[in-house]
């Protein structure tokens, strides 16, 4: 019964951080712009191969993260530190400029859904920060799920683009993206502050 509590628990507190950095709702106008050309068919399959460049990012980060902090001789607190601090960075310049980054248009067709939709988009700096930060946390099978679960989210979300729009409009769309970046900055100085507790504990 306490391992099905402490995975449920790691899960949760995977998910969420994740589910924010995603932001999957916050980046519908950035898809409903750079596909506003497009067929519906042609929109599905830039979104599919986006979410598969997603996928292949995320996963990739997730299974070698750990490895990469080892080689670097990097500790969790270090991490910590320098990940919350880029993550409040990010989630100022979307306060300021209403966006995490910087989108290049005028980019052929055929590499649409890999960048810049896939990679920064869908898993940017926000996610894959938040990822190489979880897996130093959390055992890598709930961040894994945390991660899928997250990505099958935002594939929805984007699959139904033009309802969801056409529901929320641009006013709604962008308020649920900034309160949505509140709470990523909120964690990026709880990240903050664990790491430096971490870092004076081991003085």
């Amino acid at each position: 019964m306490d391992v099905i509590f402490e995975f449920v628990k790691d899960f949760g507190l995977s998910f969420i951080p994740l589910f924010i950095a995603f932001d999957a709702i916050g980046s519908l106008p950035f898809i409903l712009s750079l596909t506003s050309d497009q067929s519906s068919g042609e929109r599905r399959r830039v979104i599919r191969y986006a979410m598969l460049t997603a996928f292949a990012l995320g996963l990739g980060f997730i299974a070698i993260g750990r490895g990469i902090l080892f080689v670097l001789g990097i500790e969790v607190a270090d991490f910590l530190v320098a990940g919350g601090i880029i993550l409040f960075i990010l989630t100022m310049r979307h306060f300021v400029t209403g966006k995490l980054v910087e989108l290049q248009l005028g980019i052929p067709k055929e590499i649409l859904g890999v960048v810049p939709i896939g990679t920064p988009l869908v898993v940017g700096p926000a996610v894959l920060t938040t990822l190489l930060l979880l897996i130093q946390q959390y055992p890598f099978i709930p961040v894994l799920l945390a991660f899928f679960l997250n990505l099958a989210i935002a594939w929805a979300v984007f699959a139904q683009a033009n309802r969801i729009a056409r529901f929320m409009r641009e006013p709604g769309l962008r308020a649920v993206s900034q309160i949505a970046s509140l709470f990523l900055a909120v964690i990026a100085v709880m990240m903050v502050r664990k790491g430096l507790l971490e870092i004076i504990g081991g003085i």
